[in-house]
């Protein structure tokens, strides 16, 4: 008799959701290095997974960023239709703006950092392996080009460290203190500490 099978740990779903990802994103590219989008994006969704993150939460990771970059709010409801509620609440929560162009980059981002600070446990993990990865990525940018490459941000160095302290202070507020932030503060006092 066959030995059977274990099910799949992610079904159908998650890879649609990445394939999708990857189409919307296509043309997209990192403003680092100029990887591609989808690195970021598969970045996410695999630290999402490593700290215990759910399938939703898994493909919320992967379209975190759908509604912010790829068509605001009528994309948000094609995430809704294609992988459910749960998924679209989680992509809403981790989206600061809709719009096309962004409001002002401060305002915007002190909003979405109160609102944060009261995201329910699973939106939190999605956005603090979202702040995580992005932080990774332009500490190993600082390091192979130095403190210019934020020359490619719509922001400096200082506004970048003041955001990712928000971003952790946020984040340990109310629900559980998730094992994903300690790994975000080691990365946010690392790059607080090159202000010299």
């Amino acid at each position: 008799m066959p030995e059977k099978k274990p099910a799949p740990l992610l079904s159908p779903k998650f890879a649609l959701a990445l394939q999708f990802a990857n189409e919307i994103h296509a043309t997209q590219a990192r403003k680092g290095e100029g990887a591609p989008y989808i690195s970021h994006l598969m970045g996410v969704c695999s630290l999402v997974l490593e700290y215990g993150g759910d399938e939703s939460q898994a493909i919320a990771a992967l379209l975190h960023d759908a509604a912010e970059d790829c068509g605001g709010r009528p994309m948000l409801e094609t995430v809704r239709v294609m992988f459910g509620d749960r998924v679209a609440q989680i992509v809403e929560s981790c989206t600061d703006a809709f719009d096309d162009p962004k409001p002002a980059w401060r305002p915007r981002k002190e909003a979405y950092l109160r609102h944060l600070e009261r995201a329910p446990d699973a939106v939190k993990l999605v956005a603090a392996a979202d702040k995580l990865h992005n932080l990774t990525c332009t500490l190993r940018d600082i390091q192979a080009g130095g403190i210019a490459i934020f020359s490619k941000f719509s922001t400096g160095f200082a506004d970048q460290c003041w955001y990712y302290r928000g971003c952790l202070e946020a984040l340990r507020k109310e629900g559980r203190q998730l094992p994903i932030l300690n790994a975000l503060q080691e990365q946010v006092e690392r790059i607080e500490g090159l202000r010299g």
